[in-house]
């Protein structure tokens, strides 16, 4: 049984159905007075990186200033536009069942997601994913650059090691942070890449999906 289990947001626990798009090129254009026209590479990465290569493709200085500008704006936005998402979005297949599940059991559980935090917990209070989470306990945009970084972060707030953890995610980019760090680590194949691919990327168990409780417990370990 795992002491923590950490999980990621986006097609791992949730799909915003394009508004995330929307509310970060809104976020963008009101801190640098600029309009997004295109968006550096979102898949695995924190805003932070996204951020500093987008603000590049627009030939605009980047530095902790306009980040923290730009994480404020986010987390405002998606406070602002919650109902909107709530409409659009929606928690994945399976995956509250699953929270509940390792809830009953007693096993401690967060995230480790690039979203800044303020978005991450209106993206899991919308579709009331957050009371299983020990939202101080995860890691965010905030606090690093790469998944190893951010789970380091994470076990370090916890106080819980490596091999006592397990982390849930959708890209070789979760899955890569995860060997690097130290923590077995279950991919789940609802995002954008396939199950062969995660494998190849070296997931200790790769899922289909969340909605069969039972198989995912196995795989977490509980």
């Amino acid at each position: 049984m795992p002491e923590l289990v950490l999980w990621d947001i986006d097609h791992t626990l949730m799909a915003t159905r394009g508004l995330g798009r929307e509310l970060w090129a809104a976020s963008f254009e009101r801190v640098t007075g600029v309009a997004l026209r295109e968006q550096a590479s979102v898949t695995g990465s924190t805003e932070r990186v996204i951020l500093r290569e987008t603000a590049r493709l627009h030939d605009i200085p980047y530095d902790e200033a306009l980040f923290t500008r730009f994480a404020d704006m986010l987390g405002a936005l998606h406070v602002r536009r919650a109902p909107e998402l709530r409409e659009r979005g929606h928690a994945l297949q399976g995956a509250a069942a699953v929270l509940a599940a390792l809830a009953e059991r007693g096993v401690r559980q967060s995230v480790v997601t690039g979203n800044v935090r303020q978005a991450a917990e209106v993206k899991l209070a919308v579709f009331g994913l957050d009371s299983y989470m020990r939202l101080d306990e995860g890691a965010y945009g905030e606090d690093g650059e790469g998944r190893p970084e951010l789970l380091r972060a994470a076990l370090a707030r916890a106080d819980v090691h490596a091999e006592k953890a397990v982390f849930l995610g959708d890209t070789p980019a979760d899955v890569a942070g995860g060997r690097e760090a130290g923590v077995r680590v279950v991919a789940v194949a609802t995002g954008r890449t396939s199950a062969s691919d995660l494998r190849d990327a070296g997931a200790d168990v790769v899922l289909d999906g969340l909605s069969d409780t039972d198989l995912a417990l196995a795989a977490i370990g509980a």
